[in-house]
Order: structure tokens, then C-alpha cells, then sequence
């Protein structure tokens, strides 16, 4: 629960790995477990998110042990080889876990109830129990089926056509999952298009998936074959440091490594608007994800822009840095279509409004967005995180170019996706 004073920077110089991406840490755990065979997962990202999904499939019994360079190797079980937990399966601070996994337990012979901490025990879980009901899951939650404990007894499920309210690729996923334990074809349609790392790794894995445009198609009882996962760097990760080099004077950096997953580089598209001069170096596929090195300094000023509709998807875990950038723009941005970010770690759309305020930025609040007045000069202070780690990394990319010293309450949350971050930007020159 630490506190971190930081303060304005002289510029940030030189090249940064960030860490393995999370969306693909998750899922290569998740999958290989469900796989027939022995999978091994390099470059795995040890934060407190994947590690939650280590401890729930070990829980299942899966053997999962750490390789002798490092790597996890996981012994996959089968679709149906998951055994009955002895306790309550622990989900610690991690959405995609939870939601993911009653996708797979709504169809597994085992009564198995989730929960998680304070933050997880608060995010809305009818969006996944509601299809997964369909299907014929026996599965309730406290709050009139809302939010978690979820006790979920598996049964046999049907295949369902699943027109999605929300673009989720989690709700998505978890659809997916439980359509691998039904007879016959489930398919989903999304409303917009989220990341699409479930598809690409089932398809590898020997699943049968159709994909036609925002239809998602998978057919039931397949035997998932075990196979090798190299996870790249995180994008989301890296969006902190493309912005502190965007923002910070006399910097220029190289991030190298990063997955440039089109369904997740919705900033590059909003950035390349604001007029931001990014370049992108050495594209190459790892494991079917597209990776490229990001090179980005300050040469450019930023121009404010409306953000909305089909992109919002692909910047979602991006908005509290946009945030930051749009700060610094000139003139005012526009965010709508966003309410998603209700309901994420925090009310990221909340807090953000708020933490600018307290920094002098001048936001107006909206129920899917805010506008967001820039050239702001940020005056310093205390900022909370809200216990969320995109909000605590954006703050503190903040204070680098703040009239006074940022002190970022409760920062040490920036572990659940990125450990070692602050040790991180004082390398290039925080």
C-alpha cells in the first residue's frame, strides 16, 4: 500500500522490453490446461493477474511447474480431466480469470465456487452468467446472480447464438469456452470488435473456429492439442512509456518486443490523429501475434481529438493514459462510447475526472466519456490510484512533466500487471 513521490523529468532515453502481455499470459495457462500433452509457456508474465489463474487451474489439478530457464510448463488435462476442488478457488484481483473460468466450469462434472478480493467482489458477472444460462449452466452469484461468489455446478450445455450487448472479450471468451464442452456450433456476434487473442490460440491449439467479420463461430467437443506459447510484450504496457516520450521534453525511446495485435492498438490509430510521429520497426509473428519495436520521442505536438465508436474497443485498457495525453494536447478531447470503463478495477472514468481536477485540468464528466481541456500545466500534489494499476502508472507519468512533485498514493497496485514499473522509468531517467 506505499506511496510514490515522483517529479519532473529531464527526458527519458533508452530502450525498454515491457512485460509479457497479460491477455496472452492468461490464456496460454488456461488453454494448455484444458490441452492433451505438455505445454511449455516462455516469457510468462509473473504478475499477481496470471498468477491468480496459475493458482486457480492448479486447484483444478493441473501440474504446473517452472522450467529450469524459466519458462512454465504446463501438463494439460483434457477438456474434461479438471478435478473437483478441495476450497474455494480464489480469483485475487483478476476479471479475466473469473470470467473466463466459468466458461470452462459450466461444462466440467465439478462444483467449484469463485470469488475474489474486495475490487473483483464489486465488477458485474450477469454478463457472463446470463449466456452461460442459455447454454443450460447451472450457476448463481451473490446480489441476485450480479456479482461474485459465483457457485457454479457443471452440467452438460447446449450451443447457443449469442448476439453480445457489450463489446467484452471476456464475456466473448467465456461464451467461447463453455461453447468447447456443447454439441454442435456455438457462435457469438459481437457489437464491436474486441481483441481477439481466444481465437487465434484455440485455433491453434486445433479448435474449430470460424470467424466472419463480427461473427464468432466455434464447434463443440474438440480435442485441444498442447503446444508451445512464446507471450510478447505487453502493448498496454508499453502505451506508458510511448506517452512519456510523447510528453516528456528531450526523450526518445525504444520499446522493444510489443504485441501489435490489431485488436489491441486502437492509442497508434488515436495518437497518429493527434498528430504524433510514431514509428514502427521490425514487425516479425510470435506464436500467430504480430511484434514490432516502437520507436517514439518528443518531436511531436499533440492536437486534441474525438474518440468514439469502433475504436473504443481497441484502447479500452488505454484510457486512463490517454487521459494523461489529451491533458497536454491542444484543445479540448472528446471520449464517448466508454462506458465499459464503469465497471473496470475502478470507475476509471470517475477517478481519472477526478484526479485531473485535483491536478488543475479542466474535465467534464459524461456517463460513456469526459471532455478533456488540454495545454494544462499539472500543478502537483497528492493523487490517489484507486487501487487500480493503469491509474496509478498513468499518474505517474504525470507527475514527469508537473510544475511541483506527484505523490501517487497506493501505487504499489501497479504490480498486478506490471512489477518493477517505477524501477523501470528511473532506467530511463525518471
Amino acid at each position: 500500500m506505499w506511496s510514490i513521490e515522483l517529479a519532473k523529468s529531464n527526458g527519458l532515453r533508452g530502450e525498454i522490453v515491457p512485460p509479457p502481455d497479460k491477455s496472452i499470459s492468461h490464456r496460454a495457462i488456461m488453454f494448455s490446461s484444458l490441452a492433451e500433452g505438455q505445454s511449455v509457456i516462455r516469457n510468462f508474465l509473473r504478475a499477481e493477474d496470471p498468477l491468480s489463474t496459475i493458482k486457480a487451474f492448479r486447484m483444478l489439478g493441473v501440474k504446473i511447474a517452472e522450467g529450469t530457464s524459466g519458462e512454465i510448463v504446463v501438463n494439460g488435462k483434457g477438456l474434461y480431466g479438471l478435478e473437483e476442488p478441495f476450497d474455494v478457488v480464489d480469483c485475487g484481483n483478476s476479471g479475466t480469470t473469473i470470467r473466463l473460468l466459468s466458461g470452462v466450469l459450466a461444462g466440467n462434472p465439478l462444483f467449484t465456487i469463485l470469488t475474489g478480493d474486495d475490487s473483483l467482489k464489486k465488477r458485474p458477472m450477469a454478463r457472463v452468467i446470463t449466456p452461460l444460462k442459455q447454454m443450460g449452466a447451472k450457476i448463481s452469484a451473490r446480489g441476485g446472480d450480479k456479482y461474485p461468489p459465483l457457485a457454479i455446478r457443471g452440467s452438460k450445455l447446449t450451443p447457443i447464438d449469442y448476439v453480445m450487448p457489450i463489446a467484452s472479450a471476456q464475456v466473448k471468451s467465456c461464451v467461447m469456452l463453455a461453447g468447447l464442452y456443447a454439441d454442435g456450433v456455438t457462435t457469438i456476434v459481437e457489437s464491436q470488435k474486441s481483441r481477439d487473442h481466444t481465437e487465434r490460440m484455440l485455433a491453434a491449439m486445433g479448435a474449430q473456429i470460424d470467424v466472419n467479420g463480427l461473427s464468432i463461430s466455434i464447434k463443440g467437443n474438440p480435442k485441444l492439442r498442447a503446444v508451445d506459447v512464446t507471450v510478447p510484450s505487453d502493448f498496454s504496457s508499453a502505451a506508458f512509456f510511448i506517452a512519456g516520450a510523447l510528453l516528456v521534453p528531450n526523450s526518445d525511446v525504444v520499446i522493444r518486443g510489443v504485441c501489435m495485435n490489431p485488436t489491441r492498438t486502437g492509442l497508434l490509430n488515436v495518437l497518429a490523429g493527434m498528430g504524433a510521429k510514431i514509428k514502427i520497426e521490425n514487425m516479425s509473428d510470435v506464436s500467430g501475434e504480430p511484434v514490432a519495436d516502437i520507436v517514439c520521442n518528443t518531436a511531436s505536438t499533440l492536437k486534441a481529438v474525438k474518440i468514439g465508436g469502433d475504436i473504443v474497443p481497441s484502447l479500452i485498457d488505454e484510457f486512463p493514459i490517454l487521459c494523461i495525453l489529451a491533458s497536454r494536447a491542444d484543445g479540448i478531447t472528446e471520449i464517448r462510447g466508454a462506458q465499459e470503463l464503469r465497471v473496470k478495477e475502478s470507475d476509471r472514468i470517475r477517478a481519472m475526472a477526478t484526479e485531473l481536477t485535483k491536478l488543475g485540468v479542466e474535465v467534464k464528466e459524461y456517463d460513456d466519456g469526459m471532455d478533456i481541456r488540454g495545454n494544462a500545466q499539472f500543478k502537483g500534489g497528492s493523487v490517489d490510484s484507486y487501487g487500480d494499476h493503469r491509474i496509478a502508472m498513468s499518474l505517474s507519468i504525470a507527475a514527469m512533466v508537473s510544475d511541483r512533485p506527484i505523490v501517487v498514493n497506493n501505487a504499489a497496485c501497479a504490480d498486478i500487471s506490471f512489477p518493477g514499473f517505477y524501477e523501470r522509468l528511473k532506467g530511463l531517467g525518471a
